[in-house]
């Protein structure tokens, strides 16, 4: 009984340890997380020439960004949002490999809000 115990504490204080990593990394605020989220996915379908995925979880990274701009004020989130406004439009145009530097640099700002 007593060595179940210890691994469920071990086991759900590690899962504590990464949520607490997750969620200092987005500077507490949710809309910064999702927005970090949905900049990685971005990145990670304009590497493989997406351009049109990425405008998709660019946008949604950008409607998150703005809500946290409503309750965070930070440089760097700003320079996401302008990252973010960046790959939008390049992958509007098709540019997939411009975007996806974009969406680097926003997932690169974004994790910088604190």
């Amino acid at each position: 009984m007593k060595k179940t115990l210890g691994w469920r504490i071990i086991l759900i204080s590690g899962a504590l340890t990464v949520f607490g990593a997750t969620w200092a990394l987005a500077g507490g605020n949710p809309h910064v997380h999702e927005a970090v989220s949905h900049a990685e996915e971005a990145v990670e379908h304009g590497m493989q020439g997406h351009a049109d995925a990425v405008v998709t979880h660019a946008e949604a990274a950008l409607n998150h960004a703005h809500a946290a701009q409503k309750e965070v004020n930070n440089p760097h989130l700003n320079e996401g949002v302008h990252e973010l406004e960046e790959a939008i439009a390049h992958g509007g145009q098709g540019h997939a490999e411009v975007a996806t530097k974009h969406a680097k640099s926003a997932v690169m700002h974004l994790k910088e809000v604190h």
